[in-house]
């Protein structure tokens, strides 16, 4: 069990244990996320821009070219 002191600014300094179990590193963002009445510090893991569009080819009966020009909307 990790613990860490609440500063006078609010702030805190995650254990290096519990970086490294959670793979954080300078720069991600957390979350805390309450789950039945406890927090629960959470890695943001962003979305990146062509996450919504894994498997899209597979589900049409289009050409690439032909998806191309109806994401343009041509």
């Amino acid at each position: 069990m990790a613990s860490t002191t609440v500063t006078s600014k609010g702030q805190v300094t995650i254990p290096k244990a519990v970086r490294d179990r959670m793979g954080l590193r300078a720069g991600d963002k957390v979350e805390f996320v309450e789950k039945d009445g406890e927090f629960v510090l959470c890695k943001d893991i962003e979305e990146s821009s062509f996450d919504k569009w894994v498997g899209y080819l597979g589900k049409r009966e289009q050409t690439p070219d032909e998806i191309v020009e109806e994401m343009r909307g041509r």
